[in-house]
């Protein structure tokens, strides 16, 4: 294994096309040296989410250039690559293929090892990218496809311990906002929106908070936002804003209580640990502040260092996926062969039982 090695990455799994070049060290130590994004939002908001033949063609169209630009940004060229990384799941099956397929032709024709990433584990990972992190720690990801508290031992040894068993949380914020006419992406609409409201106004419920296990489920807070707002229609705007104010605050308490949980099972299985344990949150919804504010209060009740990669890092892209490359040629893992398919679900923890739901982008992980 070179001292130094560059990777090149591909993230193409919902609706951001993304490729990035990301260099790890003699030392371990990553870095990112070109970090390229492009969103669809604008193609997405009028529907009130991604629509997949849509974010497909997109990413037809964009990923060629987004790969040039990132190789220039770095200022290298292919040859210069030890590998390609690209995600092959979970996700939109469309997207996965686009994606995937360049990697593939990339690496045939540069005669490069092949890394297909699973989208989870490109999460997982980020944390020892941006702050160094030890194993082993939690990670909690919440996003519109995927709201999970995941174990992380080491590189491909994950352990999910707690899902969604109907509603991905960043889902549950998108459907509350369409619901009550806010705009797309819901979670930054609706926590816009709770600033100005009476968080106690609805007694809205913390769906499974008291039990032993750790899953989630939002799809009954859902409901009864739909009902609250169905009963005093027509809404004014301090209706929207209590609606909102009091959905946030359910959310927050469940997760109180959901990751309590998860830390105090944490304390006791590594109870010998030598250092504070972490607790890592990835995905989009990282961005709530409330939401930010509680689990940050959680970690100091429990002694956990709390730690939310930057933002750009939390929500999809390639640098992460390239990272969870380079960390599995570190641990001298072999690369996938180019007959390697996309998978729209794939687990990241394959012993764990499949759940009914986890989510709009349809991946039972």
């Amino acid at each position: 294994m070179a001292s130094i090695l560059r990777i090149l990455g591909i993230e193409t799994s919902c609706d951001e096309t993304a490729a990035a070049v990301v260099v790890r060290h003699e030392d371990g130590r990553g870095e990112i040296v070109s970090d390229v994004v492009l969103s669809q939002l604008e193609e997405h908001s009028a529907f009130g989410g991604v629509v997949p033949e849509i974010a497909a063609r997109a990413h037809v169209e964009a990923i060629d250039g987004l790969v040039e630009e990132a190789l220039q940004r770095a200022e290298i060229s292919l040859s210069d690559i030890d590998a390609v990384a690209a995600t092959s799941g979970p996700g939109l099956i469309g997207g996965l293929i686009v994606g995937l397929m360049t990697a593939k032709a990339i690496a045939r024709v540069a005669g490069k090892p092949l890394f297909a990433i699973n989208h989870l584990e490109g999460h997982a990972l980020t944390a020892r990218l941006t702050d160094g992190l030890s194993f082993p720690y939690l990670m909690l990801l919440v996003s519109g496809g995927h709201t999970q508290l995941i174990l992380v031992r080491g590189v491909g040894l994950y352990e999910r311990w707690g899902t969604t068993i109907d509603d991905a949380l960043g889902e549950a914020f998108d459907k509350t906002a369409k619901l009550l006419g806010l705009p797309y992406p819901g979670g930054p609409a609706v926590e816009h929106a709770a600033l100005q409201g009476n968080a106690d106004r609805f007694k809205l419920p913390r769906p499974l908070v008291g039990e032993a296990r750790l899953d989630f489920s939002f799809s009954g807070l859902k409901t009864a936002v739909r009902q609250a707002a169905t009963q005093i229609a027509p809404l004014s705007e301090q209706d929207v804003a209590d609606i909102c104010a009091s959905f946030q605050k359910a959310v927050s308490r469940t997760l109180k209580d959901r990751i309590g949980r998860g830390l105090a099972r944490f304390r006791e299985e590594f109870a010998d640990l030598d250092v504070d344990p972490a607790l890592v949150v990835a995905g989009g919804v990282a961005a709530n502040q409330e939401i930010r504010r509680t689990l940050q209060a959680l970690c100091i009740e429990h002694g956990f260092r709390f730690i939310a990669p930057p933002l750009r890092l939390c929500t999809d892209n390639a640098a992460m996926i390239a990272w969870a490359g380079l960390e599995r040629m570190a641990e001298d893992l072999p690369p996938d062969s180019l007959e390697v398919q996309p998978r729209s679900r794939w687990p990241l923890d394959s012993n764990a039982q499949t759940m009914l739901g986890s989510g709009k982008r349809g991946a039972k992980a």
